[in-house]
């Protein structure tokens, strides 16, 4: 059927944090003045007129709130806000202009990636553009400036860049602007405030690490000086996990740019950017989160006055949002390119300034699973791949085998293309070893501290998904190595004994829909390769069975993919050995449940796919298959299965998965033919 395809990451769409706290602040004071609990969106926009400074800021800041309700966008969409809200961004008041970025920022955030379209329409790019060219003016006027005048156009220029990262995101007509209105330029400015200002140089980082991935027009325009600014990044030696986490979005950069690098500088810059992510993984967030929050309690007990109430209060309020949101986005949702989009959740940049520790923490956690993510996107083909049928057909005539079937689970992870050099960066810094670390689940001590304090909280999911990263990271990283590259025997049975720990330690296997889609997808791949090594495995077939059991209640349909697969490569391995009919009955009657419940046809097919490779070949194979009724069962599938791609196929899958479903089916029959025979014998 051919080989399993990694999901490629793609840059976060999104950051949907809402608005930032100082706003909040500013427009709950001001509310208070006007005596006004919520204005209408028409009288809000009449606002945006008024002569007065304060009132506009007012304005603006309110609908940066109130577009977090996304309800209300469609009427303030029906009314011309972007349209009437983008002269503010040049406005004369620098406070307008930072609420007004602001407000914008919030409804592409909010407003998904139709309203990003909707706003480049109604031309937010022209005064976007403007207004960060003037704010990077300002970053080096010779007029001398008050330090807060100077904090302040720096204010602007990162809601400016945030708004720019999200409609480049999301839209192909903001991208191609920003290639052709020189934008890079002025983003690269904003790294370069690194020393001064890391929070705008993280922002900057956030928006290049998206618009140089998969943009060949770009990228044929980069020049030295860009490259420069990223290695100075990358060379930089200031402390802190802000600084860690720029960095490590430096490197992504590198690599999104690694075919218009020079040649000479290639295989160096390569060695730089592994080493980064190397760095990053090395960092150990079960010790540093409890002392990062033991440093937090620390400064407040110093503190005579003790923490801000009110401040402390927003903070936890922002945090409380963003568990809502990471609760309806549990795993990745867009699509853009046939990849997966995963939406960011990093609300940092809005905590307010008495919150370092916290900021620090997610920003560690932010650079690890960013880190994973391009360690990913290192191993993966440029093929295109579908997210929900990760293997391509092989059922080409010169790929059958003995028994006139296509060659099944044999060949399903062949190792992928993976250049010398990158194999070569990627072990000798250990990452493989640092990756497999990684994949443990988070230490007892960070999760507590997590759980005892309400703005902490949302890290709890954040370092939950570092693990379920570096599941992912696994499974490309086995997908396009060999054994021997990995350690060897010692090294894979180790990390099998590892996965099956994570699995069935607990007694119960766990529900988590990202954890389970990315362990199941890390188990397939390492027990694809310990039965192509002859290699024996510790998890038994009763344990394979009860995960294929909790995979067949999960809506995901890669984790009842991969679970039946698992179940396909454990019983042909397992045919191979003597007194193993039983459980190869076991194996069998679980499969041909799978071939017929299962709501998905592409389910159907893996687990038919898994039951030829089960039952192809070998004595005990051939009780078990008696046993079973395992011919007049297929007789029976067979005519349903082809009903079934007739009346279901053109409309709900890809033309990819149709010729795959369409070689199973031959394959069905001919395997039909096959027992037949075994029968007739």
């Amino acid at each position: 059927m051919g080989k399993s395809k990694t999901t490629k990451f793609k840059r976060p769409q999104f950051n949907n944090v809402g608005l930032p706290v100082n706003a909040v602040k500013e427009v709950a004071a001001d509310e208070e003045e006007h005596g006004d609990e919520t204005c209408p969106a028409d009288e809000l926009l009449e606002k945006l007129q008024s002569p007065s400074a304060d009132v506009r800021e007012f304005a603006c800041a309110s609908i940066s709130r109130v577009v977090q309700q996304s309800q209300t966008i469609p009427g303030l969409l029906q009314r011309d806000a972007v349209r009437r809200l983008g002269p503010m961004l040049l406005d004369s008041s620098v406070a307008v202009r930072e609420t007004a970025t602001g407000a914008l920022r919030n409804l592409s955030a909010c407003g998904g990636q139709e309203v990003c379209e909707d706003m480049v329409k109604h031309d937010v790019m022209t005064p976007l553009t403007a207004l960060l060219r003037e704010c990077c003016a300002g970053f080096e006027c010779a007029v001398e400036q008050m330090k807060d005048q100077k904090n302040a156009v720096e204010d602007v220029a990162n809601e400016a860049v945030n708004l720019l990262w999200n409609l480049c995101e999301s839209s192909s007509q903001a991208l191609s602007v920003f290639n052709k209105s020189g934008l890079l330029d002025v983003v690269v400015q904003c790294l370069e405030r690194h020393p001064q200002n890391v929070e705008l140089a993280i922002s900057a980082a956030h928006c290049l690490h998206t618009v140089t991935e998969d943009n060949p027009e770009l990228l044929c325009s980069l020049n030295t000086a860009v490259l420069g600014v990223l290695e100075n990044v990358l060379l930089s030696s200031q402390p802190g996990m802000a600084h860690t986490l720029l960095k490590t979005l430096a490197a992504g950069t590198l690599w999104n740019m690694k075919a218009s690098l020079p040649a000479a500088r290639q295989a160096q810059t390569l060695n730089a950017v592994v080493a980064t992510l190397s760095q990053c993984l090395d960092l150990d967030t079960g010790t540093l989160i409890p002392e990062l929050r033991q440093a937090e309690e620390a400064r407040h007990r110093n503190t005579a006055a003790g923490p801000d109430v009110e401040e402390q209060a927003v903070g936890e309020l922002a945090v409380q949002e963003m568990d809502e949101e990471e609760e309806e986005e549990e795993a990745p949702k867009h699509k853009r390119n046939g990849k997966a989009v995963r939406a960011d959740n990093d609300f940092s940049d809005l905590l307010p300034r008495g919150k370092e520790e916290l900021r620090e923490a997610t920003a560690l956690l932010t650079a690890q699973q960013t880190s994973l993510e391009i360690i990913v996107n290192m191993c993966c083909s440029d093929d295109p791949s579908d997210d929900e049928w990760e293997e391509e057909s092989s059922s080409d005539e010169s790929d059958m085998g003995p028994d006139g079937l296509c060659d099944g689970v044999s060949n399903l992870m062949s190792p992928l293309c993976l250049s010398a050099e990158v194999h070569g960066a990627l072990i000798s810094h250990s990452i493989p070893e640092k990756v497999l670390k990684k994949t443990e689940f988070p230490r007892k001590e960070a999760m507590d501290v997590c759980h005892q304090n309400p703005s902490w909280r949302s890290l709890i999911k954040k370092m939950q998904r570092v693990q379920s990263r570096a599941l992912t990271c696994l499974h490309s990283i086995l997908s396009t190595m060999d054994a021997e590259s990995l350690g060897g025997a010692a090294a894979l049975q180790g990390a099998a004994q590892h996965l099956s720990t994570l699995v069935f330690g607990a007694g119960e296997i766990p529900k988590d829909e990202e954890f389970l889609e990315a362990v199941i997808s890390a188990m397939r791949s390492l027990l694809q390769m310990i039965a192509s090594k002859n290699i024996s495995q510790c998890m038994t077939p009763q344990q394979l069975m009860s995960l294929s059991e909790a995979a067949t209640r999960c809506e995901v349909v890669s984790v009842r993919v991969n679970a039946v697969a698992i179940l396909g490569i454990t019983g042909s391995t397992l045919a191979k050995e003597k007194g193993t009919a039983d459980t190869l009955q076991m194996i069998g009657n679980g499969l041909l449940q799978v071939a017929t419940r299962d709501a998905d046809l592409v389910v159907n097919g893996e687990a038919l796919d898994a039951l030829f490779d089960v039952f192809a070949d070998g004595d005990e194979a051939e009780t078990a298959a008696k046993n079973i009724q395992l011919l007049p069962a297929l007789k029976a599938l067979q005519p349903v299965f082809k009903a079934k791609i007739r009346k279901e196929g053109r409309g709900k899958y890809s033309p990819q998965q149709l010729c795959v479903l369409d070689n199973i089916k031959v394959n069905l029959r001919r395997f039909i033919g096959y027992l037949e025979k075994m029968v007739k014998k």
